[in-house]
């Protein structure tokens, strides 16, 4: 029996596993072994977006935040967008993560969560959250790229990671990146491997919420207008 595109993405997540080398002061949180019911309500946000055999747009993230993915298992999606917006409840878990607040606004004007979902997929590169340990002792979201050490040690997986993705079923005739330097990186990676026919950049969302919120509409609109030409 074929797999739907939800069974093949719960599959990839159950089956993640990162135990490459790191740099001193880097780790990898994986939110699947660390908490049992991230598996759970994961499923439950796959089964009921994605429980078909359509061909959806690939959007590429940078690397799940501790306070989104790295809990609930979903790209860009804390707890309270989980609940508030997907109707899924997590017990063991409240958070708040401010790329899930631009992204949740942005797919409610696209037309709503089914909308987006059905034509999109998001994801990323190393779909684990990275932390670093900073000088004061305490760990902190981290950014594939933000060591050159770091990337390299990880890149192998990372076209493995996006190999994978393709292979759900995704469009690869344009893939929309999320982020000026993850687009570098991104593109430095398909120059190679050659995975995209096109390339589209659109801001971070953690950068319009944190350095643009006032103009938050107009990045709303141009999301829109590169996303909803796609698909209408």
């Amino acid at each position: 029996m074929k797999k739907t595109f939800a069974d093949q993405v719960i599959d990839f997540n159950r089956h993640l596993h990162y135990d490459g080398k790191l740099p001193d002061d880097f780790q990898v949180m994986n939110p699947y072994m660390d908490n049992p019911e991230t598996m759970v309500v994961m499923q439950q946000f796959y089964y009921k977006y994605y429980d078909d055999f359509a061909q959806r747009k690939f959007i590429i993230g940078i690397n799940p935040s501790r306070h989104g993915a790295g809990v609930t298992g979903v790209p860009f999606t804390d707890t309270k967008r989980l609940e508030s917006v997907c109707g899924i409840k997590m017990q063991s878990a409240h958070t708040h993560e401010i790329s899930s607040v631009f992204m949740y606004d942005m797919i409610e004007a696209y037309g709503g969560a089914t909308s987006f979902y059905q034509n999109f997929y998001i994801n990323s590169p190393f779909p684990l959250a990275i932390i670093r340990k900073a000088k004061d002792g305490k760990w902190l979201n981290a950014n594939y790229y933000d060591d050159p050490k770091l990337f390299d040690i990880v890149k192998d997986f990372m076209i493995s990671s996006l190999k994978k993705h393709i292979s759900l079923g995704l469009d690869t005739s344009e893939v929309f990146i999320l982020g000026k330097k993850n687009a570098d990186f991104i593109q430095k990676i398909n120059r190679k491997e050659k995975l995209f026919e096109k390339l589209t950049i659109l801001e971070h969302p953690r950068f319009i919420q944190q350095y643009k919120s006032r103009e938050k509409q107009l990045y709303i609109n141009k999301y829109l207008l590169f996303l909803k030409d796609k698909t209408d």
